[in-house]
């Protein structure tokens, strides 16, 4: 597992509370987790999960994700790559 930044806690954080995740803990995580799937360590989302996170982010940091945009194909791989996202449209 590596480094968590500030950002990608904060993030988690914001998914944690907004899917209601109540065994999640986004002070101990794995950035790289994949987000969707069952795989082991993965958080095991699924399409309206990320549905409430797209609006989530938009309302907390103004970010509009559109399902039409190819930067944002990849943005939902993992807590990391959505930071990253976030981070490229907002300056999060």
């Amino acid at each position: 597992m590596s480094a968590v930044t500030d950002a990608e806690r904060e993030l988690a954080a914001l998914l944690v509370e907004v899917l209601q995740l109540d065994g999640r803990n986004p002070a101990v995580l794995d950035p790289e987790a994949p987000l969707f799937g069952n795989q082991t360590g993965g958080w095991g989302l699924d399409s309206i999960d990320a549905l409430e996170i797209a609006l989530a982010v938009q309302q907390k940091f103004g970010v509009v994700m559109r399902s039409d945009d190819e930067a944002m194909q990849g943005a939902f791989t993992s807590v990391r790559t959505l930071c990253e996202y976030v981070r490229n449209d907002a300056g999060f």
